[in-house]
Formats: C-alpha cells, sequence, structure tokens
C-alpha cells in the first residue's frame, strides 16, 4: 500500500473542482429561481397578508422551501401552497 496517498491526489483535485463547478451551478440556479419567483409574486397580496403570512411567502420567495414556509404561516403544505398560488408564486425545480 505504500504511495498509496500519493495516487489519489490528483483524482482528489479533479473530485474538488467537479464540485466546486457543481456548487457555482446551483447557486447561479438558485438566483435565477428565487428571480422567477419574485417577478412572478403578487407583492399587492403579498403586503395585504397577515405578518406570519406575509413573513411565510416571502421566504418561500427567498428560498424556495414550501416546508419551512408552511410552518412559519402555520399552514399545512397543501393549505400553504393555496396561498402560494394566490400570491401568483411559482414552484420552480
Amino acid at each position: 500500500m505504500a504511495g498509496g496517498g500519493e495516487s489519489s491526489a490528483p483524482g482528489h483535485a479533479a473530485l474538488s473542482k467537479l464540485l466546486e463547478a457543481l456548487v457555482e451551478c446551483w447557486e447561479r440556479e438558485d438566483e435565477e429561481f428565487r428571480e422567477l419567483r419574485r417577478r412572478s409574486a403578487d407583492w399587492k397580496f403579498i403586503e395585504e397578508q397577515p405578518p406570519h403570512l406575509r413573513a411565510a411567502l416571502i421566504y418561500f420567495i427567498e428560498r424556495g422551501d414550501r416546508y419551512v414556509a408552511a410552518r412559519i404561516a402555520g399552514l399545512t403544505v397543501e393549505e400553504f401552497d393555496e396561498l402560494r398560488r394566490r400570491a401568483n408564486i411559482p414552484v420552480v425545480v
């Protein structure tokens, strides 16, 4: 097994670069999705909501996580989805 560590170093560097590229790609996608949700949202409707619902809708716009947004709103995911639809916020995958 002598020298085994040396041969894995180039593979590790390549894997590290691949992971960095994937993270950059995911970050760009996340920002594009966030912008789409922001542009599509009915901000007048959102601003008219009680603070906890408004916070949940804004959280969803920024993060895209329906489960956490539903918990913030104190709703089931299905109930939050109905609110999200009324606010014209798309689910982007």
